[in-house]
């Protein structure tokens, strides 16, 4: 059997997924392919940089593996959001003094050391006397000591060089703008328009910007994924998860408008938050960040990733890593050997229950709940879902089941947006029309991909009407047949 039939039938072996950026290293069909044999589940298309025809090849060149391993594969397009930053200088650049005056204004004029514009005009009229500006991803740090309509003068905390245009970060404040831009209402449409199955929603401050990207997707079938990277959104952090479909823990923004130590435990609150309410939950930046440059990561890195692992995430993701670094296929193997050993460890069980998950009162989550106790209880090779929306799988896997999960889904949208689904293996497949052909075809496919031989005992959950969203009704344990072992031959 070749590599490429292997990764066609076999699930990964590992439940948490891993999300690969795509960029100048890794935008080639070759080194998609690579990065998808070497382990990974899902592709980040960074609007931020390159262009849409760029992003279009890339995105055309998934599919084509897709249908060439028979293995749905998730495409997240994620917004750059807007991008606060300084104008520029005399002589491109500047040296603001260690506790020394330095002044943020509205006029145009290049700047110097004692002040330069910040094209901002919304920013004058909420800073307050002691809010803190970052500039440079908060190599520069300035505090307020006054503010006006026009003028706001700051003492510099921590001073140094800086250049035109660089970034700049409000932490204490609410920046009155939204979280899209002209230039994210185009990437947006280009994203829809050319089949992305998650959009990412940067700077994301409050649950009503959730609202107003979900206007303009509409009524297409594509998930919104809300990247908390804001210590606004922190506040409300139960609010933006209830309207997202998807969260992820944006580390980098966030470590540099909170305090670097404020971050870890904000990450498993975030984590833990997102997985009582059943929503898969991303844990990126910086995961891998040494092997941008080398082929093996520093020992902190692999911690790093282990205890996302650990804490139940669902998904852990390269960013400059696969997109632009030395060693993109490197790196995502590495990750996939992190989390595999992690998942092999006899205390990850244990541990990544730690958390209660308290299900609904409704019948699917009460059932969801029962797969994993049966499947504690009694040998279950896998637990089969029939769904059409993915909501059933979502369940599922919010009780984080020792035993791996088939979904089979009618629906190739939902099987793609299951790739970031943790301990979930999604096959798209026909709709079943009686319970008979469910039990058939359940067995089928889970001997087809590697789930169980004869003998072994699966779980069936559907629900009844079959093809109605929301009606999981339905739960069957049956056993494998030397009669399906012989039809999945034939």
């Amino acid at each position: 059997m070749t590599r490429r039939d292997q990764i066609r039938i076999d699930p990964r072996g590992r439940k948490v997924k891993i999300l690969a950026t795509i960029g100048p290293a890794s935008r080639s069909p070759g080194m998609l392919e690579k990065l998808l044999l070497a382990g990974a589940d899902a592709f980040r298309v960074n609007m931020s940089h390159g262009d849409h025809a760029d992003h279009e090849a890339a995105i055309n060149a998934i599919r084509a593996l897709e249908k060439q391993f028979a293995r749905p594969i998730a495409i997240l397009a994620d917004l750059q959001g807007p991008k606060l930053r300084v104008g520029t200088f005399k002589n491109g650049e500047a040296v603001i003094r260690h506790s020394g005056h330095f002044v943020l204004d509205r006029d145009e004029t290049p700047g110097d050391e004692n002040r330069v514009c910040l094209p901002h005009p919304e920013l004058f009229g909420i800073m307050e006397r002691g809010q803190r500006l970052l500039i440079n991803d908060g190599k520069i740090r300035l505090r307020v000591l006054e503010a006006d309509d026009n003028r706001i003068l700051c003492s510099a905390e921590v001073g140094g060089v800086i250049s035109d245009r660089k970034g700049v970060n409000v932490p204490d404040a609410e920046v009155p703008i939204p979280a899209l831009t002209e230039k994210d209402r185009r990437d947006l449409a280009f994203a829809t328009e050319h089949g992305a199955d998650w959009i990412a929603l940067s700077f994301v401050q409050r649950a009503e910007d959730i609202a107003e990207a979900r206007k303009l997707i509409g009524t297409r079938d594509i998930a919104l994924c809300a990247k908390i990277e804001k210590p606004q959104a922190i506040h409300r952090l139960d609010s933006i998860i209830e309207l997202a479909d998807g969260i992820m823990v944006a580390r980098g923004d966030l470590g540099v408008e909170l305090e670097p130590h404020e971050v870890p435990p904000l990450q498993k609150r975030i984590v833990a938050a997102s997985r009582r309410a059943g929503k898969p939950v991303i844990v990126a930046t910086q995961m891998l960040e040494s092997m941008i440059e080398s082929p093996t990561p520093t020992r902190a890195e692999v911690s790093d990733v282990a205890n996302a692992v650990y804490d139940g995430a669902d998904a852990v993701m390269l960013s400059a890593e696969s997109a632009a670094g030395a060693w993109p296929e490197e790196s995502v193997a590495m990750m996939h050997a992190i989390a595999a050993q992690v998942e092999r460890d006899e205390g990850y069980r244990e541990r990544v229950r730690f958390l209660e998950t308290t299900p609904d009162a409704t019948t699917s989550d009460a059932l969801a709940h029962a797969c994993m106790t049966i499947a504690d209880t009694v040998p279950i090779s896998a637990i089969t879902v029939f769904t059409s929306s993915g909501s059933t799988a979502r369940r599922v896997a919010r009780e984080r089941p020792g035993t791996p999960m088939l979904v089979l889904t009618p629906s190739i949208r939902t099987a793609r947006r299951t790739a970031l689904l943790w301990g979930a293996h999604a096959v798209a497949t026909k709709d079943i029309g009686s319970f008979e052909e469910m039990i058939g075809k359940g067995r089928r496919m889970a001997l087809r991909h590697g789930f169980g031989t004869a003998g072994s005992k699966l779980i069936v959950l559907a629900g009844v009407p079959f093809g109605t969203p929301g009606s999981t009704n339905l739960l069957h344990v049956v056993t494998v047949t030397g009669d399906e072992l012989d039809k999945h031959a034939g």
